[in-house]
């Protein structure tokens, strides 16, 4: 998910946060394995690449070819690669054997709110990250013109976590970085180490809240710095839930709750003090909004993920002020999608479906 601010209002949208891929007609998450690119080759035992924060997504730049750069952001909640129809057109190769599907099939796919739309599937015969080279590619065709137009910058993909399959894979949020070493490095990663609790190279660990302590999914694709399933926890509130702002979501709209818990979060040994959580119905998560405070290393050869982090505690979050509208933009005009109550919009009179 990700946000943008202009005028202090501000506008959300979910890209592929806990993006899932939906086999048959089950609705159960994570059910196999995700499919891995054909061949990673790295150029160097260390490839690095610049990255930017766009709200507290990871957005890296890459350039291999006359058409680009192309910008991707990093998503380690999504169990698929999308990308745009103008890069598959460019990139396209046949399906490998075995993969049980053909290109241009579609495919059921669900959002972290659980709704669910289909995309077509399609194979890219390469991607390249700076000195990293990845072959025959699986990826599903997304239009990313919605997301490019709330960034401010053209999206062509938003990289899923299976494509990193080979590698260690390194998000300093602090230094703004991107890096990849061979999976089977050997080199010491600083910081503090957690296991995965699922088995299918899913990022997904333990988070502890007082003495109960319960699933939630690493997710990079999300700028929130929690979305919390209360259910059998039965946290207390410093600030109570209130609405936020309308959520786009990759398959629809929906109401934000927001309220910020008395009690830390615990990762490990890494405490979040007094956080600020989105309420959700579907899997809990840690988004880029907790994670920039970290470099993050994920060996998914090992199921673990490395959390370093230089100075002290991680700061309590900061309030968050809006004015209490959602909007729609395009070309010609920003629509008011929705207004909070009780918000200063409301207040001054504004309505949803006004134009600004």
């Amino acid at each position: 998910m990700t946000r943008w601010k202009s005028a202090a209002v501000w506008r959300r949208l979910l890209l592929g946060g806990a993006l899932l891929l939906i086999t048959g007609c089950s609705s159960l998450p994570f059910q196999r394995e995700p499919t891995p690119p054909g061949r990673t080759t790295l150029g160097s035992p260390r490839v690095q690449l610049p990255a930017e924060l766009l709200g507290n997504l990871f957005v890296v730049e890459a350039k291999w070819d006359k058409f680009g750069p192309y910008r991707f952001v990093i998503d380690t909640g999504s169990s698929v690669t999308l990308v745009s129809p103008a890069l598959v057109k460019r990139y396209a190769a046949e399906a490998r054997a075995g993969e049980g599907r053909t290109a241009g099939a579609r495919v059921r796919v669900a959002g972290a709110d659980g709704d669910v739309l289909e995309l077509p599937t399609a194979a890219l015969s390469r991607l390249e990250l700076g000195g990293a080279r990845f072959d025959n590619v699986p990826v599903l065709v997304y239009d990313c013109a919605t997301l490019s137009a709330h960034l401010g910058v053209r999206i062509d993909g938003v990289l899923g976590f299976p494509l990193f399959r080979e590698t260690l894979l390194t998000l300093d949020y602090p230094g703004r970085r991107l890096e990849l070493q061979p999976a089977d490095s050997v080199a010491l990663v600083p910081g503090t180490m957690v296991a995965f609790e699922d088995g299918r190279k899913t990022p997904l660990v333990r988070l502890r809240l007082g003495d109960v302590q319960f699933a939630a999914l690493i997710d990079s694709g999300s700028d929130a710095d929690f979305s919390l399933n209360i259910a059998g926890l039965n946290p207390a509130f410093l600030v109570p839930p209130r609405d936020g702002a309308l959520v786009a979501t990759i398959a629809g709209e929906r109401p934000q709750r927001v309220g910020r818990l008395r009690d830390p979060l615990q990762l490990g040994d890494q405490a979040f003090a007094q956080p600020v959580v989105e309420l959700t119905d579907a899997l809990s998560s840690l988004g880029g909004g907790a994670l920039r405070h970290f470099t993050v290393t994920f060996d998914q050869r090992r199921d673990r993920v490395f959390l370093q982090r230089a100075g002290g505690p991680v700061p309590p979050a900061a309030p968050r002020r809006s004015a209490g509208l959602s909007f729609t933009k395009s070309p010609a005009y920003w629509r008011v999608a929705s207004v909070v109550a009780d918000s200063p919009a409301a207040q001054a009179g504004v309505r949803a479906g006004d134009l600004v």
